[in-house]
């Protein structure tokens, strides 16, 4: 996984507030959908990134290759699709723009912390990033931030049910808090094989967020 990561799950606590009849688990889906696409797709041999330690101050990845996950069009077409997806089985108009935005919101954070690796299209010469990962303080400044944010919001839209609904999401919040902190302290992966499967590893925040989210 990449080193910061929890902005994206703020974006997906934070969408509580306009959805909330969504499960969390379904939003932290949306909202990290093209980071579960993109270990497949290294591990597939079909997009590429590289080890480069200093590349960037807070990031030791090279992206040299992700057109499919990460380029703007496909971001678009992605969450096009999911959202469709989410509308067609469910016919919830509004959850399903809430669902498309969460997965579009992945890029445009990648878009402000990534150096200019992101294609605009496959095949697409440009590439964008502001390059907020060549500032260690206004990186974790800014993904702290966000991440807070969106545990408020999910807060004021939400009330535990039991013990369990408070606990787990604690546990969860706790979880990707330290897991954030470790990435940053821990040093470049071993390879990008492991780096592929701890982002597969992610996915059980899927669940776990849908059953905090269902004892709320």
């Amino acid at each position: 996984m990449e080193p910061m990561f929890i902005g994206h799950y703020g974006v997906a606590f934070a969408a509580k507030k306009v959805a909330p009849r969504t499960s969390l688990g379904t939003l932290i889906f949306a909202a990290q959908f093209l980071d579960f696409l993109w270990p497949v797709l290294l591990l597939l041999g079909v997009e590429h990134a590289e080890i480069a330690p200093g590349i960037t101050k807070v990031s030791p990845l090279n992206f040299t290759d992700y057109p499919i996950s990460h380029s703007l069009l496909m971001a678009l077409i992605w969450s096009a699709l999911v959202g469709g997806i989410w509308f067609a089985v469910r016919r919830a108009g509004r959850t399903a723009w809430v669902i498309g935005i969460c997965v579009l919101s992945h890029w445009v954070l990648d878009f402000v912390t990534h150096r200019p690796d992101l294609p605009l299209w496959p095949g697409s010469g440009i590439r964008v990033g502001l390059g907020l990962w060549n500032s260690w303080s206004a990186a974790m400044f800014v993904e702290a931030i966000i991440f807070g944010g969106g545990i408020w919001l999910y807060l004021r839209s939400t009330r535990a049910k039991d013990r369990i609904g408070r606990y787990v999401l604690w546990a969860l919040v706790g979880f990707l808090f330290i897991g954030w902190v470790s990435s940053l302290l821990a040093g470049p992966p071993p390879n990008m094989t492991s780096l592929a499967w701890g982002g597969l590893a992610m996915m059980f925040t899927v669940p776990w967020g849908w059953w905090a989210d269902g004892r709320r």
